[in-house]
């Protein structure tokens, strides 16, 4: 398949990043299909859609009078033969769990047609984990994004059975969206970025849970000496702090390291309080005027 052919793209899953995959792809001129099995969230997706949209018209990078036409590029469902229906390109953002990717995947590998490229936007995990199960191995790599309000930085990242054709195309098809590719030349866990963020959250993550300091003093140690204008809990708030939590819960897990146990718990304790992030208005700080961005966050 030829970067000219590409048409339809299939986002499965209506979260954080689904949907802002979605709208960027939408944004240039694609036509996009939501995928959820949960199709209760769908109205809440539509309402955060609209508000990402309205963040790039004031930000310039939407005209005011084509933010109807983007959204409407933008179809929802939960059926999966009708998600699957002549797509060309597949991005997934499910949870961080590669058994569960991998099911997702064969499911979507009988339904869609076999031209089809497989992307995932796992964070923390590597294409080969689950490539098999995907059924197209040679058609499936890694096509990760970050906040799409924030940069236009992508990671592509094949495993060792990816074609150089699927590769190409998905550098192409980055292009079209106008993101900036760090292409890997081998697999990597957290690619460039989400590697050097990861150990910053571990770190953070360490100190806090074994007592060493307070969050408020590790952000503001963070914040006072490189004078960035947020902490590493900060960074976790605006992420999810249940996407830290289920990334920290899977390599817990998977090394059975008490450390890392530990950091899950700690996490695990703010998540069944309801405090998610950003998102939700409470994270380990309360929004949308959390203390860190207060004048004497810092002195005080």
């Amino acid at each position: 398949m030829k970067i000219d052919e590409v048409k339809r793209v299939l986002t499965i899953g209506a979260g954080t990043m689904g949907h802002q995959i979605g709208f960027l792809c939408a944004m240039n001129a694609y036509d996009v299909v939501v995928y959820d099995v949960a199709s209760d969230v769908f109205d809440a997706t539509r309402m955060r859609l609209a508000q990402l949209a309205d963040r790039f018209v004031k930000r310039g990078r939407l005209p005011a009078g084509e933010k109807a036409a983007v959204l409407g590029r933008i179809t929802f469902t939960d059926d999966a033969k009708a998600a699957a229906e002549d797509v060309d390109i597949v991005t997934e953002s499910v949870p961080e769990d590669p058994q569960l990717k991998g099911r997702v995947f064969a499911e979507f590998n009988r339904l869609c047609p076999a031209r089809t490229v497989f992307t995932t936007n796992t964070s923390t995990l590597v294409p080969s984990m689950f490539a098999e199960a995907t059924g197209r191995p040679d058609r499936f790599l890694a096509f990760h994004f970050h906040d799409t309000l924030l940069t236009n930085v992508v990671d592509v990242m094949p495993h060792p059975g990816t074609s150089a054709e699927s590769v190409e195309l998905i550098r192409a098809f980055a292009g079209r969206l106008h993101q900036r590719v760090i292409l890997l030349e081998r697999e990597n866990v957290g690619y460039v970025f989400n590697a050097m963020l990861s150990d910053l959250f571990k770190s953070a993550l360490v100190l806090a849970a074994n007592g060493v300091a307070a969050v408020e003093d590790i952000d503001r140690a963070w914040m006072g000496v490189l004078q960035s204008p947020v902490g590493p809990f900060g960074m976790m708030d605006k992420v999810g702090l249940d996407i830290v939590w289920k990334i920290s819960d899977y390599w817990a897990r998977a090394t059975n390291d008490p450390q890392l146990t530990a950091n899950a718990r700690f996490l695990k304790m703010r998540i069944d309080e309801g405090r998610l992030g950003v998102k939700c208005g409470t994270g380990f700080y309360t929004y949308p005027a959390p203390l860190f961005q207060q004048p004497d966050f810092l002195t005080g």
